[in-house]
């Protein structure tokens, strides 16, 4: 570029701003300008009721949500920055009814409904996995497991007992705190599990839901800032593993060579097809065993076939950086999606109670030192073992998980964090189902 080019786009407001202010990677003016254009649609009730009304809401919102939580000081430095303000921010507007109900209800389409949010998580896992060292990939899955479950197991009693301690009661804790925060999410997680309790107590599901509801959010909220603090607190650390697993140096060599694939557009597609070729499978062995969820199934199929070196290197790239491009342009609108349409903080504050707060903080704690215990015995970092094996597990499922890992800077372990999610949460429906009636 020629001195005079250099000079001439260094000139000018306009220019100042639009280099110097950016926010979701869109210039200060760019920006303004847009965000005039969001006012607007949203003051006339006119933003479009579609994926293209939706996306334009939340990259924008997004971008303003993780500014402003990666620039305010606490924020950003002890509550989880953007990731955990952008949840928390969208909530309370959509809640105050400053983004209008049909525009929270696009939203909540497009997140849920549309399922825009599983397409996310599709790309995600099916990258993670298939950028992975095969030998790196196999170690972890066969310690990861013991150690989540273990860590879920004591956390239980833990919690349980504080709940004693603090007037609940052991077994009202048990089924109405310890299990729901465990239990996987929402979706696949409390509601399955209120139609449980609902059928064995002969009440309405939708009212055991709403008990359900404030321990997993809660518990969530407190997962994302965990995360980071333990991040943030042991950045240099030898129990910091930096993203990585397993305490191996062979394997994380192996795995670091691997640089991201160079950007081509004609692989996109390609990419895009190999990460829903293998939700096909899930959902097909889904069909077959319904007891078992699609995620978990295409979580197995995506580590068979990296374990036995099916996909060739072109596809392998073609996914990574499919996910690459996902995660990297739509996390900050996702986040805003989860708070704006999945996060009903009017309900949370209603049902709120000290000895609630206590039982969360507890679970969240308790699960997160367990967890990076057993995950040291077992040969893994212990703050990615810690975040993945056990804080992940008090998370809102696929929502939760993206939001604690991308506060973590962790989010190469979603398919660990899936894998602890979906079996776990299975395994607690099944033991809630049992135990409702003996503790209730």
């Amino acid at each position: 570029m020629s001195e005079e080019s250099q000079a001439s786009q260094g000139t000018g407001v306009f220019s100042k701003i639009e280099s110097k202010f950016q926010v979701a990677g869109i210039g200060g003016v760019a920006f303004i300008l847009m965000a005039i254009l969001l006012v607007a649609v949203l003051s006339l009730r006119l933003l479009p009721n579609n994926i293209a009304g939706a996306m334009f809401a939340l990259v924008m919102l997004g971008g303003v949500f993780f500014y402003v939580g990666n620039n305010l000081p606490i924020m950003r430095s002890y509550l989880g920055g953007g990731s955990a303000f952008a949840v928390v921010a969208g909530s309370i507007l959509a809640g105050t009814g400053i983004v209008p109900k049909e525009a929270v209800t696009s939203i909540h389409t497009f997140v849920s409904d549309v399922n825009f949010l599983e397409f996310y998580i599709v790309a995600l896992i099916t990258s993670a996995i298939l950028k992975m060292d095969r030998k790196l990939l196999l170690k972890s899955a066969v310690r990861f497991l013991p150690v989540a479950f273990g860590a879920m197991i004591i956390s239980f009693f833990v919690v349980s007992f504080v709940g004693q301690l603090l007037g609940l009661g052991f077994n009202h804790t048990a089924l109405y705190v310890a299990f729901p925060m465990m239990a996987g999410g929402i979706g696949a997680g409390i509601v399955p599990l209120s139609n449980i309790y609902g059928s064995a107590l002969h009440v309405s599901a939708g009212t055991i839901l709403n008990q359900l509801f404030p321990a997993v959010v809660l518990a969530n909220l407190m997962a994302i800032i965990g995360s980071s603090l333990m991040v943030k607190f042991t950045a240099k650390s030898k129990m910091n593993g930096q993203g990585q697993l397993l305490k191996s140096a062979d394997d994380m060599a192996a795995d670091k060579k691997d640089d991201a694939p160079a950007l081509n557009y004609s692989q996109m597609l390609v990419g895009m097809m190999v990460a829903l070729s293998f939700y096909m499978v899930g959902t097909l062995l889904h069909a077959l065993v319904p007891s078992i969820n699609a995620f978990a199934f295409l979580i197995l199929a995506v580590i068979v076939a990296k374990a036995l070196n099916l996909v060739p290197k072109f596809y392998e790239d073609s996914a990574v950086m499919f996910g690459n491009l996902i995660v990297s342009t739509t996390t900050q609108a996702l986040l805003a999606g989860i708070g704006l349409a999945l996060v009903d903080m009017n309900k949370l504050l209603a049902t709120l109670s000290w000895q609630l707060v206590v039982c969360a903080l507890v679970s969240v704690v308790t699960i997160g030192i367990a967890g990076g215990l057993l995950g040291k015995l077992f040969g893994l970092y212990p703050v990615e073992s810690a975040i993945s094996a056990g804080m992940i597990n008090n998370s809102m499922g696929g929502t939760g998980n993206v939001a604690v890992l991308s506060a973590s800077d962790r989010m190469g372990l979603i398919a660990f964090a899936q894998m602890g999610n979906r079996i776990g949460g299975a395994i607690i429906l099944i033991l809630g189902g049992l135990l409702i009636t003996v503790l209730h």
